[in-house]
């Protein structure tokens, strides 16, 4: 009986062992079968572009739309050339040069008859015609071909203005030539560096212009510009234009008043407003009897005044002591 039993185990034993020799073998053949399939490669296709052509007229088929052509484009306007004018370096002009980190280069030049500026280790350098920092980028680009600074920052700086100056002259009250620029291109700003009108200037002023060697004159009514309102009448100046401020009307007071001398007449002055711009009658003066001395062609006429007649220009008034 118990011989039955143990050969019963044998046989359950080795049925266990197979089945799991069989397992391990299957394991393995898969196994093996994986590594054996071949790798599949993915081979990019790159798409071939085909360029197209612009259709022209000729390969345009007959009754196809055809497109307009572009309009051109109009340039862009410059900027002003009158103000650009009155900014740029000229002969003459005395100009001040700094290149950053490089105080060695540091120059004071002035614009020969050439338009150049002499500058170390450049030259000569052509600056007629350009703005101070058009000079300073035509200095810096030269001073890199050269390879003499490394990223120059040029710096071009006026000193003093002589190629594009004016002359004011006559009764201003401080007369010479003084430089145009953007702020002081029109006459009235002229006449106000000039330090305005001399108490005995007049509101005529003559302007002379010399232009494409043709000489002009214009007589300016300043009273026009700020009375009436005529802007047209504050014309903007060129270089080289010559200013000339009249002597204005003036009458004479003298006699018995505190402050004698010659005065400028106003319209419809009064012989009381031109005593009175004399400062008055002394204690010893008196206004009865007063006397206006006229010139009328070529003599003197001697008349009788009253306080309310109106003078005229070279007028001489006399205030006449009094007896008592």
């Amino acid at each position: 009986m118990s011989t039955q039993r143990t050969e019963i185990k044998r046989q359950e034993l080795l049925s266990s062992r197979l089945a799991a020799g069989a397992l391990v073998v299957l394991s393995m053949a898969l196994v093996t079968a994986a590594r054996a399939e071949p790798v599949t490669r993915y081979t990019t296709h790159v798409a071939r572009v085909t360029p197209i052509t612009q259709p022209t007229a000729s390969t345009l088929p007959e009754g196809s739309f055809r497109t307009a052509a572009a309009a051109p484009v109009a340039p862009a306007r410059s900027a002003d050339a009158g103000n650009i004018a009155l900014e740029s370096l000229g002969m003459g002009d005395m100009v001040r040069i700094t290149v950053f980190r490089n105080p060695d280069l540091t120059t004071e030049a002035r614009v020969s008859e050439r338009g150049t500026v002499l500058f170390p280790m450049i030259g000569e350098v052509p600056v007629a015609g350009l703005t101070p920092s058009q000079a300073g980028r035509r200095i810096a680009d030269k001073l890199t071909a050269g390879r003499y600074v490394v990223n120059p920052e040029v710096t071009v700086s006026m000193m003093q203005v002589n190629s594009r100056q004016v002359s004011v002259l006559g009764n201003v009250n401080k007369p010479g030539r003084y430089p145009l620029d953007t702020q002081t291109a029109h006459l009235t700003d002229v006449i106000a560096v000039a330090g305005g009108l001399s108490p005995t200037g007049s509101d005529e002023v003559t302007v002379v212009s010399n232009k494409d060697g043709k000489t002009t004159k214009r007589d300016v009514d300043l009273a026009q510009i700020f009375d009436g309102g005529d802007v047209s009448q504050n014309i903007e100046l060129l270089p080289g234009d010559t200013v000339y401020v009249h002597k204005a009307p003036m009458v004479y007071v003298y006699g018995e008043v505190q402050k004698g001398g010659a005065y400028r007449v106003e319209p419809n002055m009064t012989v009381m407003q031109a005593i009175a711009m004399g400062g008055g009658v002394t204690p010893r003066g008196t206004l009865r009897g007063l006397k206006i001395s006229r010139r009328e062609g070529g003599s003197v006429r001697e008349i009788n005044a009253h306080l309310t007649d109106t003078v005229k220009p070279d007028d001489v008034v006399y205030v006449s002591e009094s007896l008592f």
